[in-house]
């Protein structure tokens, strides 16, 4: 099947397949502003604070032009922040900035959970981060007082199987109709994005661009969530370019629509599903030299139902692993049995040879998927321990891009 063809029917089914998130989602529109900064390329914490802390609901900041250092973060319920094309937020390099209480943010320990994020929205209806311009955690900067970088601590709590404590970009708790509109993101210590125990979360048009190399900068990850669309997003980063998740509450009505992903670990659902994802449809993405494809991961200690997730119209290309559907992530023992049923792959085409595996738990607990029109590359490895799988696929695929 020629590109254009896979566009063309991408197109025919965006209306039905936006269906999974229940609202009507269309292209946001930037709110008018209460008041307008400049730059001044030095710490503007207060200034853009007081700015939103003063604003009306319905009506946003303004960052028109230059430079802003910044600490955390906090934006009020109905208000929105607009970073414009002529300015760019940095986060300050200081952890003590963004430190919780117990000065750790910036070391090691076995909690992660000593930094605050550098942009927090909490409790909020209404709220959102719009504009051309570009937030910017400064990972790969050198943290104040230390002698490394955010991504090194990272590097270094694998080494030492310890957890970081780095500050998320952006996190978004126990909120509605939330939204992120053209605002482009890079170099996030920690994950870029977080929205946990929302109702309604919309990121249209976003751009993530960070290295490979980043340890645990996750794109977008909706967690315990529901009402989620993610549109016209491209991204490329260091850990998952989508992970939804469900540790603490299930996540479901979620649509991933006409997306480009680079670098990364892919489009995933886990590790930790523990309360169940479900009503999942991604349509209309490409992938382009990601480590993973499509994965849905996750393992006894964190196991959970995952059904009614349809992939369609998915082209992949330089993905080493195309399809991982994976109950056995980590050895970690427990009561938390990962199911993996009713997962349909519809129209999906993979330019590179791969390695596909779909691994249950046992053969009275398989992972089942359904595939319809799937064709991979020639000499790709297609692996199945514990799995029941409807439909075929044809190793034709053939193009060297997307």
């Amino acid at each position: 099947m020629h590109c254009s063809l896979v566009i063309v029917l991408a197109l025919a089914v965006l209306h039905g397949a936006a269906a999974k998130d229940l609202r009507s989602v269309s292209e946001p529109k930037i709110p008018g502003a209460c008041t307008s900064l400049t730059g001044s390329g030095k710490d503007d914490t207060a200034a853009i604070q007081k700015a939103l802390s003063s604003c009306s609901k319905g009506k946003s900041v303004r960052l028109a032009s230059g430079t802003f250092l910044s600490g955390p973060l906090t934006i009020p319920s109905g208000v929105s922040l607009w970073v414009d094309s002529g300015a760019t937020l940095k986060a300050v390099t200081d952890p003590k900035k963004f430190d919780e209480g117990k000065n750790t943010c910036g070391t090691l320990d076995n909690g992660g959970s000593g930094c605050k994020a550098f942009i927090t929205i909490n409790g909020a209806t209404g709220t959102g981060i719009y504009g051309k311009g570009t937030i910017d955690g400064q990972g790969g900067q050198t943290m104040t007082g230390k002698g490394e970088t955010w991504w090194k601590l990272a590097a270094d709590a694998k080494d030492k199987n310890k957890k970081q404590n780095a500050p998320r970009l952006i996190q978004i708790d126990n909120s509605k109709d939330i939204t992120l509109y053209l605002i482009t993101l890079k170099n996030s210590p920690n994950f870029h994005v977080v929205s946990k125990s929302t109702n309604g979360f919309t990121a249209w048009g976003v751009t993530i661009n960070t290295p490979g190399t980043a340890r645990n900068t996750d794109g977008i990850d909706p967690m315990g969530s529901q009402n989620i669309t993610i549109a016209h997003c491209n991204i490329a980063t260091g850990d998952d370019n989508v992970a939804i998740k469900a540790g603490n509450a299930p996540t479901r009505h979620v649509s991933i629509l006409n997306n480009k992903f680079g670098v990364g670990h892919g489009m995933s659902i886990g590790s930790e599903v523990n309360d169940g994802v479900s009503d999942v449809t991604v349509s209309s993405l490409t992938l382009e030299g990601t480590t993973n494809g499509l994965r849905i991961k996750s393992d006894k200690s964190r196991g959970g139902l995952v059904t009614g997730v349809t992939y369609t119209n998915v082209c992949m290309h330089n993905v080493k692993n195309p399809i991982v559907l994976d109950t056995q992530y980590s050895n970690a023992g427990g009561s938390h049995i990962p199911v993996f049923k009713g997962i349909t792959f519809n129209n999906i085409r993979v330019l590179t040879a791969g390695t596909f595996t779909f691994d249950g738990i046992s053969d009275s607990s398989p992972v089942e998927a359904t595939l319809n029109n799937v064709h991979i590359k020639s000499g790709s490895k297609w692996t199945t321990s514990h799995a029941k799988i409807s439909g075929k696929y044809s190793q034709d695929a053939s193009g060297n891009s997307c």
